[in-house]
C-alpha cells in the first residue's frame, strides 16, 4: 500500500474521480477504487468532500423532475449492419483532447 503525501491528494483525487477513465464515480465507488492501493490520514473524509464538491457531478445529479420514457422495441434488421447502435463517452475538459471512448 502506498502512503500519499498531503501535497498530492488533490491531484490523485482528480485522477481517480475526474479523469475520462474514471467517469465521475460516486463517493462509494471512488473510495472502493482507492482503498486497496493507497492511504493517507483521513482519506475517506477527503474523498467524500471531493465528490460532494465536484461541480460536474452536482450538475449531472441535480433532479430536474424529468420523467424517463418507456423502453421501446426496435425494428428487427433484415440484414447484418442495417441497424447500428453506438454509445459515446466524451470528456469535455479542455486539457484532455484525445479522450474519446467508443463502446
Amino acid at each position: 500500500m502506498t502512503v500519499v503525501d498531503r501535497s498530492l491528494i488533490n491531484l490523485l483525487l482528480k485522477e481517480c474521480h475526474d479523469s475520462p477513465f474514471s467517469g465521475h464515480l460516486s463517493e462509494d465507488r471512488t473510495r472502493e477504487k482507492l482503498k486497496t492501493c493507497i492511504w493517507w490520514p483521513m482519506w475517506q473524509k477527503d474523498v467524500a468532500e471531493y465528490c460532494k464538491n465536484c461541480d460536474r457531478c452536482q450538475k449531472a445529479n441535480k433532479s430536474i423532475g424529468k420523467r424517463l420514457g418507456n423502453m421501446m422495441k426496435i425494428q428487427e434488421p433484415s440484414r447484418p449492419g442495417e441497424i447500428v447502435h453506438m454509445d459515446w463517452a466524451l470528456d469535455y475538459h479542455q486539457e484532455v483532447k484525445e479522450a474519446i471512448i467508443l463502446a
